[in-house]
């Protein structure tokens, strides 16, 4: 998400969601968002907190900005550094966007693992020493990608470099299904590159045997898209495609709190995060995977979901019923 109003904050309290996240695309050259940019983190920082929700900074580049020499590391993370300091009291800054996706990183699996390796370990200490307090996010892996190839090499850049010290607080992953016909119960298996949010004892032992720890777990995109009713369709743009997997707002509903209560009741999983408040409004090349449609009115999924988070928060959600 790249900007938050007042409003937009408001519908993500009325989801009960607890942290947002605000994101920031760093370019080859660039050692500071611009002074628009910058302003534009901190008043929807300001306007997050004001909401009650706790704000996240996602730093990240696309793939023909990725930063893999010792100069281009240096200006991502003084980019970084610089939205850190401008934000009083920031508590998490998620580094990388899907390092293991052609789409945000350039290069093949191992060589994106330990060049994404270096540019997060190089951000990991700039960072804690501008806030020894702030939560660190890595990895953020596109669940379909070949993410347990990348997470096995990403351990072993870890563990070439002799680094004594953690390179991140959270691991992140986006347990995003095949296609939005597939339940948040459903995994990928054993066999498959893939992991779901089913796939947990697996993430678990990858984690456990790549970095020799397993360190709290995000889920930090998830989405389901629903299919647009005919009286909503003058809030998007574009003609939606013939072939769709998006399915109604009740089941929405139901795979969502589906993944409230897995991720309430797998233990090392600490954050989950729905990918969008509300939808995009192209229909053609963007995700309704929001609670909302784009004139700010409620989908009929948001009322379960709001409760299953409520009830999740406050330790309500009973695990092995």
């Amino acid at each position: 998400m790249f900007g938050a109003t007042s409003a937009y904050m408001s519908m993500a309290k009325m989801a009960n969601f607890q942290l947002i996240v605000l994101s920031s695309v760093w370019r080859h050259g660039r050692t500071t968002p611009d002074s628009q940019e910058l302003g534009r983190l901190v008043s929807s920082a300001r306007a997050a907190r004001n909401a009650g929700i706790v704000p996240v900074i996602a730093v990240y580049s696309f793939a023909h900005d990725t930063p893999t020499t010792p100069g281009q590391r240096g200006d991502f993370v003084q980019y970084a550094a610089t939205i850190e300091e401008a934000i009083p009291n920031l508590r998490y800054m998620s580094i990388g966007n899907e390092p293991n996706s052609t789409l945000f990183w350039r290069g093949g699996t191992r060589t994106a693992a330990n060049a994404y390796y270096l540019l997060l370990a190089q951000a990991y200490d700039v960072l804690k020493v501008n806030n020894p307090r702030i939560t660190v996010i890595g990895g953020s892996l596109a669940s379909r990608h070949n993410a347990v190839n990348f997470i096995r090499d990403l351990g072993a850049a870890y563990r070439t470099s002799r680094r004594g010290r953690p390179f991140m607080d959270v691991f992140s992953l986006h347990p995003y299904p095949p296609n939005s016909g597939v339940p948040p119960t459903v995994g990928y298996g054993d066999y498959s590159t893939s992991i779901g949010i089913a796939d947990y004892p697996r993430l678990v032992q990858l984690l456990a045997s790549a970095l020799g720890t397993v360190p709290p777990i995000a889920y930090g995109e998830y989405g389901i898209e629903t299919r647009v009713p005919r009286g909503a369709l003058s809030n998007y743009n574009g003609a939606q495609p013939h072939a769709v997997d998006a399915v109604t707002e009740a089941r929405q509903a139901d795979d969502y709190v589906a993944a409230i209560e897995m991720a309430a009741c797998q233990p090392r999983v600490k954050m989950l995060l729905f990918f969008h408040v509300d939808d995009e409004t192209s229909l053609r090349t963007g995700l309704q995977t929001g609670l909302f449609y784009p004139s700010g009115q409620p989908k009929q999924s948001l009322q379960p979901v709001s409760q299953a988070a409520l009830e999740a928060e406050n330790g309500k959600l009973k695990c092995g019923a």
